[in-house]
């Protein structure tokens, strides 16, 4: 999986590194960083919490 982030959308509201921290940080500058863009399928569940869970709909995964 590959997850992916619309930059355009994103708010850096920090709602997807409060339910998976390894795979998202809003750093001090206010941006959101992907820290894993490919995270391994034991993290599936917390990565498609924060899709669903992201207020501006901004985040999505991209399979294969």
């Amino acid at each position: 999986m590959r997850v992916v982030v619309d930059f355009d959308r994103c708010q850096s509201n920090a709602v997807c590194m409060g339910i998976a921290p390894d795979i998202f940080e809003v750093r001090d500058d206010g941006f959101l960083y992907i820290l894993q863009e490919n995270p391994p399928e034991s993290s599936r569940s917390k990565v498609d919490e924060a899709v669903r869970s992201c207020p501006t709909q901004a985040i999505s995964v991209e399979e294969g």
